[in-house]
Order: C-alpha cells, then sequence, then structure tokens
C-alpha cells in the first residue's frame, strides 16, 4: 500500500475528520502523514508558486509538525478527499490574532492528481466558515502572486475580495520582479456557509 492510498491512522482507525464538506474532509494533521507532507514540500511544481523552493529534510518536517502542533497561533488541518478519505493536501489558518480578530489563510494541495477538481475553492471556503464560526474571527485573509491564475480564480469563488497589491515585487523561475503580490480577505459580515451551521445557536436560543 503506497503512502498517497493510506487512509487509517496509526491506530488502524479511520482518521479523526473535523469539518465535513461535499467533496473533501479536513481533519487534523498526523504524525504518521509528515514523511507525506515531506513529499509534498520537495515537489517544487507544488510548491514553486508559493515562495522560493528550497529541499527540506524529514527532519525539519517533523520539526515543523511538532512546532506547528503546539502553536495556539496556528490551525493547521490535513486535506482528504471526502469518499476515500484519502490525504492529498494541508490548509490552515497562521497568526490567529483574537485580539484584532484576523488570520491568514493558506493551502497547499499536495496530490497533483487533484489538481482542477474545486477542491481548493471548497477548502478555502470550509476554513473561511471555520475561521468566523469556531474562532470568531471578523477577517481572514490570504496572499497570493499573479502567476497564480488558478488560485486567484479560486479564491474568488470562495469569497476572498481583493484588498490591495503590491507591485512587481515577486520573481518567480529567475525571471525579473514581473508579478505582483495580491491580498486578498473576506469578512464575516460577507460569508455565510453551511458546513458548520450546526454548530451556531439558533436564533432563539441566541436571544436568551
Amino acid at each position: 500500500m503506497t503512502i498517497e492510498s493510506k487512509t487509517a491512522g496509526p491506530d488502524g482507525q479511520e482518521p479523526i475528520i473535523n469539518i465535513v464538506g461535499e467533496k473533501v474532509a479536513l481533519g487534523p494533521d498526523r504524525s504518521d502523514l509528515v514523511p507525506l507532507y515531506h513529499r509534498w514540500s520537495n515537489d517544487f511544481e507544488v510548491v514553486h508558486l508559493m515562495g522560493t523552493p528550497y529541499p527540506s529534510t524529514l527532519e525539519s518536517e517533523e520539526a515543523l509538525h511538532t512546532r506547528v502542533s503546539k502553536d495556539q497561533e496556528i490551525a493547521s488541518f490535513t486535506i482528504y478527499t471526502k469518499a476515500q478519505l484519502r490525504p492529498i493536501g494541508s490548509a490552515g489558518l497562521v497568526d490567529i490574532n483574537h485580539s484584532n480578530r484576523t488570520a491568514e489563510f493558506y493551502i497547499m494541495i499536495g496530490d497533483k492528481t487533484s489538481w482542477g477538481k474545486g477542491y481548493g475553492t471548497e477548502v478555502a471556503r470550509l476554513m473561511i466558515e471555520y475561521g468566523f464560526t469556531c474562532l470568531g474571527l471578523h477577517n481572514v485573509f490570504l496572499r497570493v502572486n499573479t502567476a497564480n491564475e488558478r488560485g486567484i480564480r479560486a479564491y474568488r469563488r470562495a469569497g476572498f475580495r481583493v484588498a490591495g497589491r503590491l507591485r512587481k515585487s515577486v520573481r518567480l523561475g529567475g525571471r525579473a520582479c514581473d508579478y505582483d503580490s495580491i491580498l486578498m480577505d473576506c469578512l464575516a459580515t460577507e460569508f455565510q456557509g453551511a458546513a458548520l451551521r450546526h454548530l451556531r445557536p439558533k436564533a432563539s436560543e441566541a436571544n436568551e
């Protein structure tokens, strides 16, 4: 059995799932999947639009997993296909600021066979809803460069809007700084999701 098809956790049970959408499910990161996270982070085709790609060691990936698991300002999830509970990527909120009620969204679909299937859009919507419903945030934002046209389309469909840009600030593939860095965000007052509605109090309960 290859690691990509592995669905059971280290105890032989199905993985813990926190949030379920129509196509994907989200669950906590798993230490037994660190080798798979490591493989994704070393695929330059996967990570090059997220910044300058660097090779990483398994030890550094294990250290990152340990640090993230203890950081109260990070909520990190593994992305699974809903039907097979097959891990295909990771997503989360970082720099969670409860005073300002803000957080930054990130996503990586590491399994390239899962690209172009609408998973990224749904994950973005689920993470926005999680931030607003479970963490009480008001603003969820992200950074993306203009070379990532597919990502920008997905983020727009999820509910993000362009809030600003840093012009000609991104250099990719050894080329000159031909790309802009775009800031996109979504406000709680602009978004309504259904995946976590069971966690929201009914109107009568909220007024009691």
